[in-house]
């Protein structure tokens, strides 16, 4: 085997050729039927077309809507502060430091699992029961 004798694993098509005789099996109207809207150049409907019926995305009624003001706070744990090294512990050290993914409009701090250490928090929000505990556990919370 030499690199001039080396050929594609890829299978290739040869182009079908039509309107070239009726021998071809392909000939007079070129595989398109007789007359009608498929068998004219350009012709065929756009997708979801229903023969001028009212279309399905039309019939069903609309629900919901999006809120452009809504904010879209990540959320940080008590069981997440527990792992930061950091004494004050703000959005950007627990991004640093790996315990969150990504900030979206700030943080807002959950009660859920325990602190044992005392932590100065900063965020944009904490729920009662999580400011509760980071005060219990003798630390203190900033808003943001």
């Amino acid at each position: 085997m030499e690199l001039g004798n080396i050929k594609s694993g890829v299978k290739k098509q040869t182009r079908k050729r039509v309107g070239r005789g009726i021998g071809s099996g392909l000939g007079k109207t070129s595989g398109r039927g007789h007359k009608g809207q498929k068998a004219r150049s350009g012709g065929g409907v756009r997708r979801g077309f229903e023969g001028g019926q009212t279309p399905l995305y039309r019939r069903l009624p609309k629900r919901g809507f999006t809120n452009i003001h809504a904010k879209n706070y990540t959320e940080v744990t008590l069981t997440m502060l527990n792992k930061s090294e950091a004494t004050e512990v703000t959005a950007e050290s627990l991004l640093a430091e790996g315990i969150i993914g990504k900030i979206n409009d700030g943080i807002v701090v959950l009660a859920t699992g325990s602190l044992e250490k005392a932590l100065t928090v900063k965020a944009k929000r904490f729920t009662k029961a999580a400011a509760e505990k980071i005060e219990a556990a003798g630390g203190k919370i900033e808003v943001i």
